[in-house]
């Protein structure tokens, strides 16, 4: 029963159900972009990335008093999105065997990511992607990175000098490449 200046709880549950509602969706307004281009990085398929972060954007609604508490909500995101595709990896490699060679196309349209940077991207052992894809595109730190893939902060650092060193091995400077022509 309501009385003189005090809310029931009814009253007062829709009221923090409309206010998360609003913080979500100003989260989702702001980080969906990042995280997109984040997972692209992480797979090199901007639809399947799309379709990943929806999904990992509406867990994070089902989970959002738990996920708004996360150090780095917007990595909780794009961590969830790349385990739901090594889980529909898994389920698809019950039901059909992959010939070797498939690779994934590179969409030119990646949203101001070059597609040159995209497909040297894909050629990265899957964990190098990952932590590239927290580090350069969600800037994340390293110890935020670590605690997102479950894996140590010197682990972070290793595969973070290692993607770079290979990604310069395989990205010629534009000015070499006018030199050469």
């Amino acid at each position: 029963m309501w009385t003189e200046g005090k809310w029931p709880d009814g009253l007062r549950r829709v009221r923090d159900v409309g206010r998360e509602q609003a913080q979500f969706a100003e989260f989702y307004r702001v980080h969906r972009a990042a995280c997109v281009k984040a997972v692209v990085a992480g797979t090199g398929d901007r639809q399947g990335a799309e379709d990943l972060v929806a999904e990992a954007f509406t867990r994070a609604w089902m989970s959002w008093r738990k996920v708004s508490r996360h150090p780095a909500p917007q990595a909780w995101v794009v961590r969830t999105a790349l385990n739901l595709r090594v889980s529909a990896w898994r389920r698809r490699r019950r039901e059909v065997a992959l010939a070797d060679g498939h690779d994934v196309a590179v969409d030119p349209d990646n949203e101001g990511v070059d597609a040159t940077l995209m497909a040297a991207l894909r050629r990265l052992p899957d964990r190098q992607r990952e932590v590239i894809a927290l580090r350069a595109f969600l800037d994340l730190d390293t110890r935020t990175t670590a605690q997102v893939l479950g894996i140590a902060a010197g682990t972070v650092t290793a595969h973070l000098s290692r993607a770079v060193a290979a990604l310069r091995g395989q990205l010629v400077p534009a000015e070499t490449q006018e030199v050469k022509q």
